[in-house]
């Protein structure tokens, strides 16, 4: 005779208790987290700003029904678009991911923690103008630095020793379970109300990583992370309505996500929760590059002055990485598109190499069309060093090591050029920070009048006045 299960519900799972506990009483006492946080902000907008400069980008923005505008709506920076929370959170977080330009995380599992943002922004600066309307306060810059901070943690952290992409799963799962936390906590949900959040986007359908490889990598990855955010802040919504909540949405035998989606296995916890992700997170700075290969294509264009004229003489290539690289972004054979080509090694060295820079521009059919490129890919051979992979996981480290050296059929060579941490990661942050500054800046002369960059960058450049900053009044700077 079987055993029936019992129909008592049952308590949260902890992994729902410690995420509700974390957002709503763990103070983040850690300036250096905050200073981050602010870097954040303005690399993760300026981002956003380049991307609208791609039409495969703005024909996805805008409302769900042409020319629709909401009242106290949350505005869309760059655009003049002015949408309901879920919409907008869907359009900034489009703009920031597109280029695969803003932040990075890389662990067993990897991702990009500023893709909450669209959720965070959006919720924030709706919240705000209703409350203006309201003669009520709105929120600060300095709320929206406190949730992107821990929304950075609990992506990441779940990220350290949890692989989703080994369960077929996307990366974007994360966002939309960080998202729903602490866009449920800007709407003022209380640890029940996130509880109950954070439950429902783990009971959500999840993405599988399908548009992420070959032979189907294709521009969804470029939107994906906005999909998650919009989901989370609708999901949101319908908590703080009264929706109910799932407490043993990962445990429940048969029917939770550990035995349906994760093989069974339960998460694993590196740390606890506070702020060492803010604090340890990874730019991209010099070139839009998939993170696995940013200092491949680093040490390409330090190649470049002693190849550029003996491209033809080339024999073959070694590109030196790490084991999470040759997974994910080594490919042989035709790439069909840009978001094809921007998850390719040997693409991104190949086009340092010939160009001696790499931009999003450089992804294009034009660009591709260079024949150059495949000649030299052809030539490439990927191999891992498990002491890049031993680094790359270590957590006083998290390296990101490649090497590249160049074999010429006259049996001469280069030096094997290796860089061990790219020029985002904590470790150069005093190199780093005035590349972040010119791309923001850059990034802001592509849409906004002088008057008002100067405006922004002087604000932003000021911590304690960007975070008395309303909300609503830090977005309007980004109206066009």
């Amino acid at each position: 005779m079987s055993a029936h299960a019992s129909s008592a519900r049952p308590d949260p799972d902890q992994v729902l208790i410690d995420i509700a506990d974390y957002v709503v009483d763990t103070p983040i006492g850690s300036d250096e987290a905050y200073h981050t946080a602010r870097l954040c902000l303005i690399d993760t907008l300026g981002c956003g700003l380049e991307a609208l400069d791609y039409p495969a980008c703005t024909r996805l923005l805008g409302p769900i029904v042409a020319d629709t505008r909401v009242p106290n709506g949350a505005r869309v920076p760059g655009t003049r678009f002015q949408l309901d929370p879920v919409q907008a959170a869907f359009n900034i977080g489009a703009m920031i991911r597109w280029l695969d330009f803003n932040d990075t995380w890389l662990a067993a599992e990897w991702g990009h923690p500023s893709d909450n943002l669209g959720g965070i922004l959006a919720t924030a600066d709706w919240l705000s103008r209703i409350r203006v309307a309201k003669g009520e306060p709105p929120l600060t810059m300095r709320d929206v630095l406190t949730a992107m901070i821990k929304a950075h943690e609990i992506q990441g952290c779940l990220a350290l020793e949890n692989s989703f992409n080994r369960a077929g799963l996307d990366h974007v799962v994360l966002v939309k379970v960080a998202s729903a936390a602490v866009c449920c906590r800007l709407m003022g949900g209380n640890r029940e109300q996130i509880i109950d959040a954070v439950s429902q986007a783990f009971v959500d359908g999840q993405p599988l990583r399908t548009y992420r490889h070959a032979p189907n990598t294709g521009s969804r990855k470029s939107w994906a992370a906005a999909d998650a955010t919009s989901r989370a802040v609708r999901l949101a919504l319908f908590t703080m309505k009264g929706e109910m909540g799932y407490p043993s949405v990962l445990t429940a035998r048969t029917w939770g996500f550990y035995d349906v989606l994760f093989k069974g296995s339960a998460f694993r916890f590196q740390r606890p929760y506070g702020s060492y992700v803010m604090e340890n997170i990874l730019f991209k700075l010099s070139f839009p590059a998939e993170f696995h290969a940013q200092t491949a294509v680093e040490c390409a264009i330090r190649l470049h002055p002693q190849v550029q004229g003996r491209l033809d003489e080339v024999e073959r290539i070694i590109i030196t990485t790490q084991e999470s690289a040759i997974r994910i972004i080594d490919k042989k054979g035709p790439l069909a598109n840009p978001a094809d080509r921007d998850h390719c090694i040997q693409y991104m060295t190949a086009i340092g190499l010939i160009q001696g820079r790499l931009s999003a521009a450089d992804y294009e059919d034009t660009a591709a069309a260079d024949p150059r490129i495949d000649m030299l890919r052809d030539r490439m051979i990927c191999v891992e060093n498990p002491a890049y992979t031993q680094d790359y996981l270590d957590p006083d480290k998290r390296s990101i090591a490649n090497a590249v050296q160049v074999f010429f059929r006259d049996g001469s060579k280069t030096a094997n050029i290796e860089v061990e941490y790219p020029i985002g990661h904590r470790r150069r942050r005093d190199e780093g920070m005035p590349v972040l500054q010119a791309k923001f800046e850059a990034n802001l002369a592509r849409r906004l009048p002088a008057a008002r960059q100067q405006a922004i960058v002087a604000l932003t450049a000021d911590q304690a006045r960007l975070e008395a900053t309303p909300v609503n009044e830090f977005v309007d700077l980004f109206v066009p």
